[in-house]
């Protein structure tokens, strides 16, 4: 969808193990932060979009989890939307908040995400993602995902040790890869390297070590071919942005600071043939025909890189290279820091974390921090258009949600 809103205000917590916080702290740290770094009142929220993937199996907290979160902050009375859509849930809400304000419902919004997936009980953590795909037909996907890496020519041992069941599957598209276009596990590794030393920049990643190659390849295997640092942690943390209409920047006088979102696609998957156009495909597409833009104009993207490989996929997802390319590409060196495009400064999902239901906002305050200047050791020198990318669930043979924002300065 063309859009027409701004975003005026960001607010982030440290992305980490919050044992000791609640989603009620975490998400007023967040929010108070967004409202702070606009100028506003909270009161002058006119209704909020809250995004939350894990709390009825973290918590047992389901159906009013916005409310309960707002009304500890003293909000209440204004339209409050929750939003769960597995790994894009933040992203969706962003999405249905700058519609609302587009479509002239609302001046301004806030658009807001909370996730809290560590716990003394670590199955509970990792059973939380259980429901990020048909129910029915997991067992069996996790079956043949974990047949094919037993079977695979490194005689890896199947079945994601120590991970969710996203890493069978992350780990079967990069065998596939590999087979189909000749991706190296060093070039996965690289993803890995490059995103560490992103993240070793920001005060905000749940891990700020800097790794070599050789620090990727020789650590634990988690499901062949994916080590541990190609795969991206769990996590807690919140994210939150307030979003105005043109006219409310205007009277506000904030011009000099507001990030207009050009466009936002939202999309389910669908079942589709091996080559053709996924979900993801689809929404950049769209994305780019609605904005007069495409992957030449881009100078900074936050993509969704729940594994290595998602990385290197998201790449030819994205038209950054021709398909089949994305290996090579990254060895090129055009994603990291100083390079022609940068691709996950704030250190991505590998290094900053995942707290799957507040990184699409995350990746939403890393992109409009780069396009008002203020990302400190990791600033990208004259970015002004930005791109996030970031996906949910799994259905079939595709992802169960997709969603793609264009920010421009």
């Amino acid at each position: 969808m063309k859009m027409n809103a701004y975003v005026v205000g960001v607010g982030m917590t440290r992305f980490g193990k919050h044992l000791d916080r609640t989603l009620k702290s975490l998400s007023a740290e967040a929010i108070g932060a967004a409202v702070a770094d606009a100028g506003i009142d909270i009161g002058q929220i006119e209704a909020a979009y809250m995004a939350n993937s894990a709390a009825g199996v973290m918590s047992g907290q389901h159906m009013i989890r916005g409310q309960v979160f707002l009304r500890a902050m003293g909000v209440g009375a204004i339209p409050v939307i929750n939003i769960e859509n597995a790994c894009a849930s933040a992203s969706t809400a962003f999405n249905q908040a700058a519609a609302m304000v587009t479509a002239g419902a609302y001046d301004i919004v806030l658009a807001a995400a909370v996730e809290k997936l560590y716990d003394e009980d670590k199955a509970k953590s990792f059973a939380a993602f259980g429901g990020g795909v048909d129910v029915e037909a997991m067992r069996a996907q996790v079956a043949a995902a974990r047949a094919a890496a037993a079977a695979s020519p490194e005689k890896a041992e199947g079945g994601a040790k120590g991970g969710t069941i996203f890493m069978d599957f992350y780990a079967a598209s990069a065998r596939d890869h590999m087979k189909r276009h000749g991706t190296t596990v060093e070039q996965f590794a690289e993803v890995s390297v490059k995103n560490s030393f992103h993240g070793s920049l920001n005060e905000r990643a749940q891990f700020r070590e800097a790794l070599t190659l050789e620090d990727v390849l020789g650590s634990p295997l988690i499901a062949n071919p994916l080590t541990r640092p190609m795969c991206s942690p769990i996590g807690d943390g919140a994210a939150a942005v307030v979003i105005m209409s043109e006219r409310k920047v205007r009277e506000l006088g904030l011009q000099d600071i507001a990030v207009c979102v050009v466009s936002s696609v939202l999309r389910s998957g669908l079942d589709h043939d091996r080559d053709a156009s996924g979900a993801a495909e689809l929404c950049a597409a769209d994305l780019y025909a609605e904005a007069g833009l495409g992957p030449e104009n881009l100078n900074v993207i936050e993509l969704h890189d729940a594994s290595a490989p998602a990385e290197i996929m998201a790449y030819e997802t994205l038209q950054l290279c021709p398909v089949g390319e994305g290996g090579r590409f990254i060895q090129t060196g055009a994603t990291r820091l100083g390079g022609r495009l940068p691709v996950n400064t704030s250190g991505g999902l590998l290094r900053k974390g995942h707290p799957v239901g507040a990184t699409g906002i995350a990746q939403i305050v890393e992109l409009t921090e780069q396009l008002q200047g203020r990302s400190g050791a990791r600033q990208v020198d004259g970015a002004r258009v930005g791109l996030a990318h970031n996906n949910g669930g799994s259905l079939g043979g595709d992802v169960a949600a997709a969603c793609l924002t264009l920010l421009r300065k």
